[in-house]
Protein backbone atom coordinates (compact mmCIF):
# COMPACT_ATOMS: atom_id res chain seq x y z
CA UNK A 1 0.00 0.00 0.00
CA UNK A 2 1.48 3.56 -0.95
CA UNK A 3 1.31 6.11 1.21
CA UNK A 4 -1.14 7.81 -0.42
CA UNK A 5 -3.54 5.48 0.02
CA UNK A 6 -2.33 4.59 3.68
CA UNK A 7 -3.08 8.56 4.37
CA UNK A 8 -6.51 8.17 2.85
CA UNK A 9 -7.46 5.11 5.12
CA UNK A 10 -5.87 7.20 8.57
CA UNK A 11 -7.47 10.34 7.20
CA UNK A 12 -11.16 8.46 7.09
CA UNK A 13 -10.35 6.75 10.47
CA UNK A 14 -9.90 9.82 12.38
CA UNK A 15 -12.46 11.81 10.30
CA UNK A 16 -15.26 9.41 11.72
CA UNK A 17 -13.80 9.17 15.31
CA UNK A 18 -13.57 13.29 15.19
CA UNK A 19 -17.43 13.81 14.17
CA UNK A 20 -18.36 10.96 16.35
CA UNK A 21 -16.84 12.68 19.24
CA UNK A 22 -19.78 14.07 21.59
CA UNK A 23 -17.89 16.53 24.02
CA UNK A 24 -14.77 18.49 24.02
CA UNK A 25 -12.56 16.12 25.73
CA UNK A 26 -13.54 13.66 23.02
CA UNK A 27 -12.62 15.57 20.61
CA UNK A 28 -9.02 16.95 22.01
CA UNK A 29 -8.31 13.43 23.01
CA UNK A 30 -8.77 12.59 19.34
CA UNK A 31 -6.63 15.60 18.34
CA UNK A 32 -3.82 14.44 20.34
CA UNK A 33 -3.98 10.52 18.78
CA UNK A 34 -4.15 12.04 15.69
CA UNK A 35 -1.52 14.00 16.20
CA UNK A 36 0.40 11.25 17.71
CA UNK A 37 -0.18 8.73 15.06
CA UNK A 38 3.11 7.90 13.30
CA UNK A 39 1.70 7.13 9.90
CA UNK A 40 -0.85 10.12 9.45
CA UNK A 41 0.36 13.40 7.82
CA UNK A 42 -2.24 15.31 6.72
CA UNK A 43 -4.63 17.09 8.95
CA UNK A 44 -6.89 19.61 6.97
CA UNK A 45 -9.61 16.93 6.57
CA UNK A 46 -10.09 16.56 10.08
CA UNK A 47 -10.01 20.64 11.18
CA UNK A 48 -12.29 21.44 8.31
CA UNK A 49 -15.09 19.06 11.18
CA UNK A 50 -17.66 21.52 12.51
CA UNK A 51 -17.67 20.27 15.90
CA UNK A 52 -13.95 19.97 16.00
CA UNK A 53 -13.76 24.04 15.19
CA UNK A 54 -16.63 24.49 18.02
CA UNK A 55 -12.89 24.02 20.54
CA UNK A 56 -12.78 27.74 19.35
CA UNK A 57 -15.01 28.62 21.93
CA UNK A 58 -13.88 26.30 24.94
CA UNK A 59 -11.33 26.08 27.31
CA UNK A 60 -9.70 23.46 25.15
CA UNK A 61 -9.34 25.81 22.26
CA UNK A 62 -5.41 25.12 22.94
CA UNK A 63 -5.93 21.64 20.92
CA UNK A 64 -7.70 23.15 17.79
CA UNK A 65 -4.90 25.46 17.90
CA UNK A 66 -2.64 21.92 18.46
CA UNK A 67 -4.36 20.89 15.09
CA UNK A 68 -4.07 24.19 13.24
CA UNK A 69 -0.23 23.94 13.78
CA UNK A 70 0.11 20.08 12.76
CA UNK A 71 -2.20 21.28 9.35
CA UNK A 72 0.07 24.42 8.63
CA UNK A 73 2.82 25.02 10.85
CA UNK A 74 6.66 24.01 11.57
CA UNK A 75 8.78 22.94 14.32
CA UNK A 76 9.94 27.00 14.41
CA UNK A 77 6.17 27.45 14.88
CA UNK A 78 5.85 25.46 17.67
CA UNK A 79 8.57 26.99 19.44
CA UNK A 80 7.62 30.39 19.25
CA UNK A 81 4.07 29.62 20.53
CA UNK A 82 4.91 26.88 23.16
CA UNK A 83 3.43 28.67 25.95
CA UNK A 84 0.20 28.63 24.02
CA UNK A 85 -0.05 25.45 23.73
CA UNK A 86 -0.34 22.21 24.71
CA UNK A 87 3.01 20.12 25.48
CA UNK A 88 4.25 17.86 22.71
CA UNK A 89 4.82 14.35 23.60
CA UNK A 90 7.77 12.56 21.62
CA UNK A 91 5.88 11.25 18.84
CA UNK A 92 4.48 14.70 18.51
CA UNK A 93 8.11 16.21 18.76
CA UNK A 94 9.00 14.04 15.85
CA UNK A 95 6.00 13.95 13.67
CA UNK A 96 6.40 18.18 14.00
CA UNK A 97 9.57 18.02 12.70
CA UNK A 98 8.77 15.33 9.97
CA UNK A 99 6.13 17.83 8.68
CA UNK A 100 8.97 20.62 8.96
CA UNK A 101 10.85 18.36 6.41
CA UNK A 102 8.10 17.76 4.32
CA UNK A 103 6.51 21.49 4.10
CA UNK A 104 10.29 22.76 3.16
CA UNK A 105 10.44 19.82 0.46
CA UNK A 106 7.33 20.83 -0.83
CA UNK A 107 8.14 24.63 -1.46
CA UNK A 108 11.91 24.06 -1.99
CA UNK A 109 14.01 21.20 -4.42
CA UNK A 110 17.15 22.07 -2.54
CA UNK A 111 17.54 22.17 1.22
CA UNK A 112 20.92 23.21 2.55
CA UNK A 113 22.02 21.47 5.82
CA UNK A 114 22.65 24.87 7.54
CA UNK A 115 18.81 25.58 7.08
CA UNK A 116 17.52 22.19 8.50
CA UNK A 117 19.98 21.99 11.02
CA UNK A 118 18.60 25.48 12.40
CA UNK A 119 14.87 24.52 11.57
CA UNK A 120 15.22 20.85 13.40
CA UNK A 121 16.82 21.89 16.54
CA UNK A 122 20.02 19.63 15.11
CA UNK A 123 23.42 20.10 16.15
CA UNK A 124 25.46 18.47 14.05
CA UNK A 125 25.03 16.99 10.30
CA UNK A 126 25.36 13.15 11.23
CA UNK A 127 21.90 13.94 13.52
CA UNK A 128 20.67 15.53 10.74
CA UNK A 129 21.20 12.77 7.76
CA UNK A 130 20.00 9.98 10.28
CA UNK A 131 16.66 11.78 10.73
CA UNK A 132 16.52 12.54 7.15
CA UNK A 133 16.49 8.72 6.06
CA UNK A 134 15.29 6.77 9.18
CA UNK A 135 12.62 9.51 10.12
CA UNK A 136 11.71 10.78 6.54
CA UNK A 137 12.96 8.85 3.64
CA UNK A 138 12.32 5.23 5.21
CA UNK A 139 8.49 6.81 6.56
CA UNK A 140 7.64 7.58 2.93
CA UNK A 141 7.15 11.18 2.88
CA UNK A 142 10.16 12.40 1.32
CA UNK A 143 12.67 10.75 -1.25
CA UNK A 144 15.94 12.38 -2.36
CA UNK A 145 19.70 12.59 -2.38
CA UNK A 146 21.86 13.30 0.66
CA UNK A 147 24.76 15.76 -0.89
CA UNK A 148 27.72 15.35 1.70
CA UNK A 149 29.76 17.69 -0.47
CA UNK A 150 26.97 20.72 -1.01
CA UNK A 151 25.85 20.47 2.80
CA UNK A 152 22.13 20.34 1.21
CA UNK A 153 19.46 17.75 0.89
CA UNK A 154 18.15 17.28 -3.26
CA UNK A 155 14.54 16.97 -2.69
CA UNK A 156 12.97 13.93 -5.42
CA UNK A 157 9.57 13.48 -4.17
CA UNK A 158 7.78 15.20 -1.32
CA UNK A 159 4.40 13.12 -0.21
CA UNK A 160 1.38 15.67 -0.14
CA UNK A 161 0.59 16.87 3.47
CA UNK A 162 -0.92 19.53 5.16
Amino acid sequence: MDIEQRQSELIDQFVKQASAASNTSAISSVIVDATSHPLLFAFSEILALPNVLQLEATDEKFYLDLLRLFAHGIWSDYKSNADRLPQLAPDQILKLKQLTVLTLAETYKVLPYDQLMQELDVTNVRELEDFLINECMYAGIVRGKLDQLRRCFEVQFAAVGT
